[in-house]
């Protein structure tokens, strides 16, 4: 079968399509016939170099991706509840020994992977779960209670995006930030406010809640710079593993989705939240999976609203 990956860390253009044995579900596993599989900023990290250590048990070629959408085609023993047949989408581990989701057939765990959302395409699908869970994940590390404010920064992004909605859905004032092209679409997710974006946003959110919000999720990976929109004792998700120390009792949640990849529970929550209208699957273009290089420039060059899907 066909994956696409690197033999040597680098640019984008170190993304090549390679031969490699077709996989086989073991034991709690299942295996996809990829349809979709979605482009993150963390594919373009491992690409890169940037997660050498954690690769250092495989072989090349090194095989991003954590989203994918397709076909079950094979279900191996003690597996229930997937057959088949039925249309998943799941979240890959790249640095575990099935590797990452650019690649006509992956296996997961079983826990890993569920149905589609009624209504939704694959490609659309594609986009969900890693995105989905590392909000979902954040959010329940903010613990925050209905009434209460979060702030969310880099709100016309995926994981933004999902913050905005997902947090009103639990009750919560949303303040957000966001570019002036992207403050009506910043405002049709659900945020009740909007200020404009920048390195100084921290400053404007303080302006909307003087006393400080009690939880932040920061999808724009500003770290130090938005210390000060945060109450004491409040907290700020980390989707970037910031290992800062921000004082004044701020409690730092540096969100780690991988070791969260077999809460089946959660995934299957982000389907139902697609289902009922809360979240919206958002597909910036797609790809042939061989032009996987083209689709790491367009995400490097930014401006993308959604996702870049490859499709197989």
């Amino acid at each position: 079968m066909k994956v696409v990956g690197v033999t040597e860390f680098g640019g984008p253009e170190q993304l090549r399509v390679v031969d490699v044995p077709e996989p086989h579900a073991g034991p709690g596993q299942v295996r996809i016939r990829v349809a979709a599989a979605a482009v993150n900023p963390t594919d373009t990290l491992l690409r890169a170099g940037g997660q050498r250590s954690r690769l250092a048990a495989q072989t090349p070629p090194y095989v991003p991706g954590m989203d994918a959408a397709g076909t079950v085609d094979e279900v191996g023993t003690g597996v229930t509840g997937r057959a088949v047949g039925e249309q998943v989408m799941a979240i890959a581990v790249p640095a575990s020994p099935t590797k990452g989701a650019y690649a006509e057939l992956l296996v997961v765990p079983a826990a890993q992977a569920v149905p589609v959302p009624a209504g939704a395409s694959l490609v659309e699908a594609a986009t969900i779960p890693m995105n989905g869970l590392t909000t979902v994940l954040a959010l329940d590390a903010l613990a925050l209670r209905p009434g209460d404010t979060l702030a969310v920064t880099g709100a016309a992004g995926a994981v933004g995006g999902y913050a905005v909605q997902l947090g009103r859905d639990r009750g919560l004032r949303v303040l957000a930030d966001a570019a002036p092209a992207d403050t009506a679409l910043v405002t049709a997710l659900g945020a009740d406010v909007v200020v404009a974006r920048g390195d100084d946003v921290a400053q404007r959110f303080r302006a909307e809640a003087p006393a400080g919000v009690p939880g932040l999720i920061d999808a724009a990976v500003l770290d130090e710079l938005i210390v000060p929109a945060v109450a004491d004792g409040g907290g700020i998700a980390s989707v970037r593993y910031w290992e800062g120390e921000p004082g004044r009792g701020i409690g730092v949640h540096r969100i780690m989705v991988a070791a969260s990849a077999h809460r089946t529970d959660l995934l299957d929550g982000l389907r139902r939240a697609v289902e009922a209208g809360v979240l919206t699957a958002r597909v910036a273009d797609t790809y042939p999976a061989e032009r996987a290089a083209d689709a790491h420039r367009r995400l490097a060059a930014g401006g993308t609203r959604g996702r870049l899907v490859l499709t197989f």
